[in-house]
């Protein structure tokens, strides 16, 4: 078992399954002779050939349609898109046809599609390279997204994606891409699709996250602890659907809830779980639930990024205050 970045274990998955299954192939902008913006599809083209590993050109709408034709002939695409902020040409395609393939065609087509992209801010670039839309997604039925906050998880989940015989959007925070590693076997053993991970128990607040934010929510969570506040904290990983259970259960216990995502706040994944929770759990509330979240605002220009994202201090203060709030 080796120690590998978040980034090698998607390319680890992608290596994978392209070896063990013959109808997986990849397509995107300058994921072949490149490797991909981020080098995430490295080594690909040479070893299973330009037949199976696509250079496209500059058309995200093209990327998502050929993918869906591929996808309802029997292939596996796994389909890059290079930020997630270039995804919406492609968005009538993956809204329009992929996740309603299965439903239009009365299940006698699947439409079996990852698509891939990074997302999320942090790496000092322009707003189109930072945007957070998990949300956007998240409100179409039809699609599955996914989001990975470590190397582990990264591998498991992106094994499951391409597994998955339904469309499914899977983003990757570039933010935590190379300065995140733990060790990672490549055993072609995927994780679970559609659940929670709690990352680490607690009985005073449940604090659920996703993505890069889980590094400062654990951080955060080690110098509560130091002041006997301990937080239970649960890794989202599947954005949609919701594995609900898992966090009414530790709700139940706790009886506080704070959610932290980078996306901004208005019509967020954040007010979905706490409208959820307060329509099934609220008879257990000891304070109101609280969102921590990015501003109504694009993300800015790198000089003024940090005070866009949400920082270890924000989070001991915010759950610092739901401690204090009434019981």
């Amino acid at each position: 078992m080796s120690e590998v970045s978040l980034l090698e274990a998607v390319n680890m998955a992608l290596h994978h399954e392209m070896e063990h299954d013959p109808d997986v192939v990849v397509l995107g902008e300058d994921v072949g002779v490149n490797g991909g913006v981020f080098r995430a599809t490295v080594g690909l083209r040479d070893k299973f050939g330009f037949k199976r590993v696509i250079d496209t050109p500059l058309a995200e709408g093209l990327i998502a349609g050929v993918a869906v034709g591929m996808a309802t002939q029997g292939l596996k695409p796994v389909a890059e898109f290079q930020f997630q902020g270039f995804i919406f040409p492609g968005m009538e395609q993956i809204i329009c046809q992929a996740a309603r393939m299965r439903n239009r065609t009365r299940g006698r087509l699947a439409c079996p599609i990852v698509y891939r992209s990074p997302y999320g801010a942090g790496i000092h670039s322009p707003e189109h390279h930072s945007e957070s839309i998990e949300a956007l997604f998240a409100h179409i039925p039809g699609l599955r997204v996914v989001i990975p906050s470590s190397p582990k998880r990264a591998y498991g989940l992106l094994l499951s994606a391409i597994r998955c015989p339904d469309p499914v959007l899977f983003f990757e925070p570039d933010r935590i891409y190379r300065s995140v590693k733990s060790q990672v076997d490549d055993d072609g053993v995927g994780l679970p699709l559609d659940v929670c991970y709690t990352l680490r128990p607690g009985r005073d607040i449940t604090v659920v996250g996703w993505g890069a934010c889980l590094q400062e929510i654990l951080r955060a969570s080690a110098v509560l602890a130091e002041q006997d506040i301990q937080c239970e904290v649960i890794d989202l990983a599947t954005i949609k659907p919701l594995d609900m259970a898992t966090i009414l259960a530790s709700v139940r216990k706790t009886g506080r809830l704070l959610v932290v995502h980078e996306a901004c706040g208005s019509f967020g994944v954040g007010a979905e779980i706490v409208a959820r929770v307060c329509e099934e759990a609220a008879t257990v509330l000891k304070a109101p639930p609280k969102r921590l979240t990015g501003v109504d605002a694009a993300v800015p220009y790198y000089r003024n990024e940090a005070y866009y994202l949400i920082d270890e201090q924000d989070i001991v203060d915010a759950a610092r205050n739901l401690m204090e709030s009434w019981t």
